[in-house]
């Protein structure tokens, strides 16, 4: 095992003092079974680079339009774009999503990838990143929220805030940042921790201005620490005593 250097030591200690905070402002949170994880899966790509209310714009249209997912296979590409379009990218997502339910079909004869909740995690996480347009993201939140799995997603919010509380380092990419969080989170923590981390991030710690004026993270904080307060402008000297006494 590699031994910890004193900034993952640094992080690490973070990790406890900011979840149970958290936790006393957003209320404990525990994964409950819901989601079909077929639908999480399909969509997490109709979420790609676009918003939580377009995404499911597009989900319900299509759900609408197409009952069953043999459905949404079976209908020409074009159409299935159009239907999509309020999810934004439509015409790179159909056909993304017509070739992963083709596929798990043709390997699995049916629309169903409930066997991952038995395979070991790594290689769960593998089989979902080896389709075409699904990443670290996309497959943390198909384990984590469709079938229960220890993982922690890392979106926009999580990502951001994380590194200016400190929990992950500087410049680290989204991608990189999941087994990261994962390493510093107690599993039993992940699916919590990873609500917390987004609430923070839409309420309080956003993108644009950190309101760090009412935020329950300031002790610590790497972001709130590294503010310096506001120095006092000094005032101008006079001509007189620039020139000094005759």
């Amino acid at each position: 095992m590699a031994r910890q250097t004193s900034d993952e030591k640094r992080r690490k200690a973070k990790v406890k003092p900011v979840f149970e905070t958290l936790r006393g402002v957003y209320g404990d949170l525990e994964w409950q079974p819901g989601s079909d994880p077929m639908d999480v899966l399909v969509s997490c790509i109709l979420s790609q680079n676009t918003s939580d209310t377009n995404r499911d714009r597009g989900y319900y249209a299509m759900k609408a339009k197409y009952p069953t997912w043999q459905d949404v296979v079976d209908a020409p590409t074009p159409e299935l774009a159009e239907v999509l379009r309020p999810a934004g990218l439509s015409n790179q997502k159909a056909p993304r999503i017509q070739r992963v339910l083709e596929r798990i079909y043709d390997e699995r004869g049916a629309y169903n990838i409930d066997h991952l909740a038995d395979m070991p995690l790594d290689e769960a996480r593998a089989y979902l990143t080896s389709f075409n347009g699904i990443g670290p993201k996309t497959a943390a939140i198909v384990l984590c929220f469709g079938l229960g799995r220890p993982s922690f997603p890392v979106d926009t919010h999580v990502h951001r805030v994380g590194q200016r509380i400190g929990l992950l380092p500087n410049g680290i990419s989204a991608d990189n940042a999941h087994p990261v969080m994962e390493s510093l989170f107690p599993v039993e923590w992940h699916y919590a921790g990873h609500i917390y981390l987004i609430r923070l991030g839409r309420d309080t710690c956003t993108a644009r201005i950190p309101h760090c004026e009412r935020c329950a993270l300031t002790a610590y904080c790497d972001y709130f620490a590294a503010l310096e307060p506001a120095k006092p402008k000094s005032k101008p000297k006079s001509a007189s005593s620039k020139r000094g006494k005759s």
